[in-house]
């Protein structure tokens, strides 16, 4: 149980919240690369800031904070002109450095024009693009290098990234991947009748019981382990286990199937939850050349506004959701098993108190040497159902929305569902 001002240091994500430093010192991903087109802007929330981010008809992404120090209007709707973005009210441009390069209004009538255009900036932030993704640094200099995480970097595999805005704060999401033991009971039991009473097929691996669990702080995060009951410490569940990378991953997956899920707090009470995922064919064989990533919206709740809980992700969802806007943690009775969640609270208390020391907060990379792909810990035999988990895990996920689905299939070997 925490206290309400325990509560309030891990979940309020504004600028100079405690939570809000720390994460200000991290690269966050915030669309699809493949949803930026050139010559287009578009507007970002993160961590409750506005930001206009744009890509100028060259390609090179750029971005400012949303509101135009002239009358406010956002520039998220402006125009992309040169290497910058004119605000559509009065015309103002702004490069990507945020600095002012006309005003239309002034521009051969005042001889002060220049002058003018000196004193007036917007902020300009660092952006990056990694795997298909557009990833944005809005906190101090100097920035941490944008980490080269393995799925980011590998080459011949094929890849789709799905998305969701979520209306419930950061921690409610990342406090699940620390939760093993709800795979069981919530992907399990609960998801076989919920696909019982719609005559689907249910889960047959998800039900076994969890006999230990075990986390231990690595460089990047936290590596979650467990046992299964009838297993042992030399399967790969607990040998290996699999990682969450702070601040806001975690890597799943299994064989030839690899997956972050990343939780990009937009502000308090909204989370831009990405599916990140990874194909590799059989045998070492090379995937096909791909272009663009493609990116997909994945639905959680019906017409009807009821909750879609008849594949894994949409239970996830339901339960972070349900929780309420931001949960409500000092009426919460922990116990043993939730001993992954008490460790993710520790450190990230661990790393405000960091960052206030002016120190780099867990995961940070800045060694250029350290950063040529950074391999990460992933169980390859999860569960030790081989195929057979792979083809369940495909059947009951997401991926049933992505435009890759039957190619997807195709390339993992697995016969199309229906």
């Amino acid at each position: 149980m925490l206290t309400h001002e325990q509560q309030e240091a891990l979940t309020r994500v504004g600028p100079g919240t405690p939570m809000g430093d720390v994460l200000r010192r991290y690269w966050f991903p915030v669309t699809a690369s493949s949803a930026l087109d050139a010559g287009r802007a578009m507007p970002v929330r993160l961590l409750g800031e506005d930001f206009s981010l744009f890509r100028t008809h060259d390609g090179v992404p750029g971005l400012v904070d949303a509101r135009c120090p002239h009358r406010g209007a956002s520039l998220a709707y402006g125009s992309v002109n040169g290497d910058g973005i004119r605000c559509a009210y009065h015309g103002w441009c702004f490069d990507r450095d945020g600095a002012c390069r006309e005003i239309p209004s002034l521009a051969g009538a005042a001889a002060d024009d220049r002058a003018i255009r000196a004193r007036i900036r917007v902020r300009a932030h660092r952006v990056e693009e990694l795997g298909g993704l557009v990833f944005v640094y809005i906190g101090p200099e100097p920035a941490p290098l944008l980490p080269r995480y393995d799925l980011f970097v590998w080459n011949s595999v094929l890849r789709d990234i799905g998305r969701a805005l979520l209306p419930c704060n950061w921690l409610q999401i990342m406090e699940n991947s620390v939760d093993p033991v709800h795979l069981e009971w919530l992907h399990g039991h609960h998801l076989a009748g919920v696909r019982a009473a719609a005559g689907a097929p249910a889960p047959t691996r998800y039900r076994r019981r969890h006999a230990e669990i075990g986390f231990d702080v690595f460089p990047h995060g936290i590596v979650k382990r467990r046992v299964l009951e009838g297993g042992s410490h030399e399967d790969d569940d607990w040998s290996i286990g699999h990682p969450l990378v702070f601040p806001v991953m975690v890597r799943v997956g299994t064989q030839r199937q690899h997956r972050f899920q990343i939780h990009v707090p937009v502000d308090d009470t909204h989370t831009l939850h990405f599916w990140y995922s990874c194909y590799r064919p059989r045998d070492g064989a090379t995937a096909p050349p791909q272009g663009a990533v493609p990116v997909y919206d994945v639905p959680f709740r019906d017409e009807r506004g009821a909750f879609l809980l008849d594949f894994v992700d949409g239970g996830d969802i339901m339960t972070w959701v349900s929780q309420g806007p931001i949960a409500d943690r000092t009426r919460e009775m922990l116990v043993d098993s939730d001993s992954g969640i008490v460790l993710l609270r520790r450190l990230l208390f661990e790393q405000i108190e960091r960052v206030r020391a002016g120190e780099d907060p867990l995961g940070t990379v800045r060694a250029p040497e350290e950063n040529v792909v950074i391999e990460l810990p992933q169980e390859r035999d999860k569960y030790g159902a081989g195929d057979a988990f792979l083809a369940e895990s495909i059947a009951m996920s997401h991926v049933r929305y992505s435009p890759l689905h039957r190619q997807i299939l195709a390339l993992l070997g697995l016969a199309a569902e229906g």
